[in-house]
């Protein structure tokens, strides 16, 4: 009996065994359905939405002198605003089909993270934990910076070191690296200090220029920049220390590989063109007589598809550089010898010339 028993019930078991089976397979599919589903919107996301829409949405800083900031006409320009221009002018041909969003360091990532914005491209640096936790890809890096410090020196006769500011009261930005960065480089040191601290720059800039904090700090290249605004630029003295990384560049949302190759790419070609002699001014005659690698760039080589597969046309290398120049050309006019900052290339130079700048292969 105990062996009919477990006979007849072999059937039911496997019955069972068949629709967990079944169960499991079409939960599988589901899920590779719904995965399929999601990368298809990712991919389709971003690109369609602005080319339905007619213009990049770029989020920048709300003023900061040679990366972003506007005219009294309203009219933006900057290192930061040119990377959005080569964006319009790689998607539309056309440059001036963006519109910009300016955002403090507190609300940039919940402007992307929300579509408020379509890229981030505002002095932002890449960390892990943004580059995870926060759901953004970085797209390169187009400034490498570290942070420092200003003071004015009319009132602190005698420092010439970061390692003199023990008991100084700070000005800093909230929601930064710049905070952090802030906070271990006195621990570090065993020394004392007093934060005073602002959301928006426009605060922090105030207060500094009042006498409210003896330093200032924030990104070197900030510190050029903001210099220009205070009230009596020649006192103030950028001190020489760095005290940490901070690699910028533009940010997008996580999941639009397609977006985010645009992004990265127009990047590598604003490099690109600079490594290999195109500029604003020869980039037509550079078509027509460049060698095999200009011409594979400028979308002149046969059958090239290089745009096609980025989903724009093969001439969008030209596009960019008829609109902005090559990378060197916006680092000269915005922050480097050619503006009131006068920035020296440094390790922002490209990697032939000692600088950590290298493009990836665009073939």
């Amino acid at each position: 009996m105990r062996s009919q028993g477990t006979t007849g019930l072999a059937p039911d078991n496997n019955r069972r065994k068949g629709f967990v089976g079944m169960k499991n397979v079409l939960t599988g599919m589901l899920g590779v359905a719904a995965l399929a589903l999601t990368a298809s919107v990712a991919s389709a996301g971003t690109l369609d939405d602005v080319k339905a829409k007619g213009f990049v949405q770029c989020g920048v800083n709300t003023g900061l002198a040679g990366f972003a900031a506007p005219n009294d006409k309203g009219e933006w320009s900057g290192f930061d605003v040119d990377y959005c221009k080569a964006l319009a002018a790689a998607i539309f041909g056309d440059a001036s089909k963006v519109k910009y969003t300016p955002t403090t360091a507190k609300e940039r990532f919940t402007a992307l993270q929300s579509g408020e914005v379509d890229v981030l491209i505002r002095n932002t640096t890449q960390t892990l934990s943004r580059d995870t936790a926060l759901g953004f890809d970085f797209a390169g890096v187009n400034y490498y910076d570290g942070q420092g410090f200003m003071i004015n020196a009319k009132h602190l006769a005698g420092v010439n070191s970061a390692l003199q500011l023990s008991g100084a009261s700070v000005c800093v930005q909230t929601g930064t690296t710049t905070e952090l960065n802030l906070a271990d480089f006195f621990k570090a040191n065993k020394m004392e200090y007093n934060p005073v601290v602002f959301e928006k720059l426009e605060e922090v800039n105030a207060a500094y220029d009042s006498g409210r904090c003896d330093v200032y700090t924030t990104d070197q290249s900030g510190l050029y920049a903001i210099r220009l605004t205070l009230a009596s630029p020649d006192d103030h003295v950028v001190l020489p220390e760095i005290i940490s990384k901070e690699p910028l560049g533009p940010v997008v949302r996580q999941g639009d590989s397609q977006w985010a190759d645009i992004v990265k790419w127009t990047h590598y070609a604003l490099l690109t063109a600079e490594e290999l002699g195109i500029t604003q001014a020869n980039v037509e005659e550079m078509k027509a007589s460049g060698g095999p690698a200009v011409k594979r760039v400028l979308g002149e080589e046969p059958d090239t598809k290089l745009g096609t597969d980025l989903g724009l046309t093969n001439d969008w290398v030209v596009n960019i550089i008829k609109a902005v120049g090559n990378y060197g050309e916006i680092f000269e006019r915005n922050v480097g010898a050619g503006s009131p900052l006068k920035i020296a290339r440094g390790i922002n130079a490209q990697w032939t010339k000692g600088g950590l700048q290298y493009a990836l292969p665009i073939r």
